[in-house]
């Protein structure tokens, strides 16, 4: 893997931070085309390519030295089963596999093609009730001797009965709505109960 490591290294050093033209709940990220039209010319300076066929349940990103034939493989499977409110299952199913190859490639790549809002200076507000009642308790206001577990397990009761009144009735939308937001299943943290909140918020 000489070639494509060294190749890869100094891509890196070439390619840009990726920010611009898409936004998510918290956040602007770049899309795939924005993604493509930045990291294709600098690919093909330093003998690199890509493909992303599917693979029955996942998409397959493999990175390839052009001269060598080296090449770096890796597979994300596809969430099955999933429903979104106002989406039928071919979008479903098309959203998730443009974030998949939009993730992993940035991935593979060390493209960073994210940016917090909060770093570039947009304050989210604290909008519902879920959100407020967090944020109280990371001030000191949550229950006489509440620990941090127990108020993780009330905060993510709440975002369930949120969940709940914005049609997320069953756990397979409970579960995509957080993996839409988050980029992984569970809520871990008082930070990932923030972030999934907000998302909430942004639907009304």
């Amino acid at each position: 893997m000489k070639e494509l490591y060294k190749s890869l290294a100094a891509f890196q050093q070439e390619v840009p931070n990726i920010y611009k033209n898409a936004k998510g709940y918290n956040y602007k990220f770049a899309d795939l085309g924005e993604i493509n039209d930045i990291i294709k010319p600098l690919l093909k300076k330093h003998g690199l390519g890509y493909a992303q066929p599917l693979q029955g349940t996942g998409v397959t990103t493999v990175l390839f030295h052009v001269d060598s034939g080296e090449s770096i493989t890796s597979t994300v499977e596809v969430p099955q089963g999933v429903k979104l409110n106002g989406m039928n299952d071919f979008q479903v199913l098309g959203s998730a596999i443009t974030y998949l190859r939009r993730y992993s490639l940035s991935s593979m790549l060390g493209l960073i093609t994210d940016e917090d809002a909060d770093a570039a200076g947009e304050q989210v507000k604290m909008k519902t009730q879920v959100r407020d009642r967090v944020a109280e308790s990371q001030e000191g206001s949550s229950p006489m001797g509440e620990t941090p577990d127990q108020t993780l397990a009330r905060a993510k009761a709440e975002i369930n009965v949120t969940l709940e009144q914005h049609d997320y009735t069953r756990a397979d939308q409970k579960k995509a709505f957080i993996f839409m937001t988050l980029e992984k299943n569970t809520i871990d943290s008082i930070e990932d109960a923030h972030l999934v909140a907000d998302a909430l918020d942004n639907e009304k």
